[in-house]
């Protein structure tokens, strides 16, 4: 039912994800770290290949340019002095630089000696070639890296998660035993835990059934026999002061008896879904005339309103149980105003202006300590507490807030897959 919904998990939630991620990243950080060397590398070896480059040339054909010699070089290659210089390389600084001419990229030698300036021009385009051969194999190699990562990491966070997921599934569907136990490594040892505490918890649970069942089963003979007796005196007759004492035995004995009928029902594997449609709309109006009579010596206004037609696949009893329950606390505590049943679509609202709920009675619900306490009655909240399993079982939610002006607000929400408006 409700709480079924805490163990199912999303494929995006799953522990696989980050284990991907982590090796994606992984492989995505080494792999811009050994391309950002690689790249370095490169630069560096073409720099120093072409400044050995231009510097044997000019060792070679220098000397020869000075003693009247022509100096054959290889294609791409050229030696310029002087006047010879192209005027767009002219006025470059000494040493090697990068000069474009009309588009062209040329690496560039100049100096100076006795006979004058002097360039060495060599044509990049080799080593353009190069360098794009080079960086296409640094992305290759990047983009295998990285899905290489993704598949090992898919493929290890699989592994990992695979016996997670089958002891998941096994503690989702109920299993008897746990699968696990016998491994000695973490996951064994969860497993067993695991299969140990759920062990535990079922005693526990059966227990409490088997006694909730028991006792509720053996107050039914008392209850049935005290209100035959009830029921003997009503007919019996009598004036109002002697059926008034006659007449709060039956109605006690009468809501003990539904308070057992219920507690049966709790006591049973909730099947909701299998229980034909409810009116919890005809419930509420019931329940609000039955209770006309605590009010009745009270400046209380006790009315059923709204138009909405709620239906829900639950057993009457529990409905009739927890709606009852909220009026008959709210009728209890209110000495004046207004108690006042709301339907909603999909919901049962009860509000008063009551003194409000004392801290124990919050607690019960669930709400925190650090609550300011109320000035109302110190009840014991067991009413309230029974209205609570019951919706638990209904896999209902039960809300409860400070109503303004004084009071409380209670709100039983039906679940939609049950709920017929």
């Amino acid at each position: 039912m409700a709480t079924d919904s805490l163990y199912l998990m999303r494929p995006a939630d799953s522990l696989s994800r980050p284990i991907v991620a982590a090796f994606i990243l992984f492989g995505f950080v080494l792999s811009v770290f050994f391309a950002v060397l690689a790249a370095l590398a490169v630069e560096g070896i073409e720099v120093y290949l072409v400044d050995n480059r231009l510097t044997e040339v000019e060792k070679w054909a220098r000397p020869r340019e000075a003693a009247g010699f022509n100096a054959d070089l290889p294609a791409g290659l050229r030696f310029h002095r002087g006047g010879d210089i192209p005027l767009s390389l002219r006025g470059l600084p000494a040493g090697v630089s990068d000069k474009e001419v009309d588009g062209i990229g040329l690496h560039v030698l100049s100096g100076a000696d006795q006979r004058g300036p002097y360039v060495v021009v060599d044509h990049e385009s080799d080593y353009e070639k190069v360098e794009l051969l080079v960086y296409s194999m640094f992305a290759a190699f990047f983009t295998g890296f990285v899905l290489l990562a993704f598949f090992l990491g898919r493929f290890v966070g699989r592994r990992i998660v695979a016996p997670v997921r089958q002891l998941v599934d096994a503690v989702e569907h109920g299993a008897s035993s746990l699968p696990l136990k016998e491994r000695k490594d973490e996951l064994g040892v969860l497993a067993r835990v695991l299969d140990a505490h759920t062990s535990e918890l079922r005693e526990f649970l059966d227990r409490e059934r088997f006694f909730t069942g028991d006792v509720s089963h053996e107050l039914r003979t008392p209850l049935t026999v005290i209100m035959g007796a009830a029921e003997i005196l009503l007919e019996r007759g009598g004036n109002n002061e002697d059926r008034a004492p006659a007449e709060r035995i039956y109605r006690a004995a009468q809501e003990a008896t539904e308070c057992v009928t219920v507690l049966l029902l709790l006591a049973r594997s909730p099947e909701v879904s299998l229980f034909a449609p409810v009116s919890v709309s005809d419930i509420a109006q019931r329940e609000t005339e039955r209770y006309q009579y605590m009010v009745a010596r009270k400046p209380v206004s006790l009315r059923c309103a709204g138009h909405a037609s709620v239906s829900v696949r639950a057993p009457a009893e529990l409905c009739t149980s927890a709606i009852a329950n909220l009026v008959r606390n709210a009728c209890q505590y209110t000495d004046q105003g207004t108690v006042t049943v709301l339907l909603e679509p999909g919901r049962i609202v009860v509000e008063d202006t009551g003194p409000g709920l004392p801290l124990s009675v919050r607690q019960t619900l669930g709400e925190g300590a650090a609550v300011i306490p109320s000035s109302g009655s110190a009840g014991t909240g067991l009413g309230l507490s029974l209205v609570k399993r019951i919706c638990e079982y209904l896999g209902a939610s039960l809300a409860h807030e400070n109503r303004e002006g004084g009071g409380s607000r209670f709100t039983i929400t039906f679940p939609s897959e049950f709920t017929q408006t």
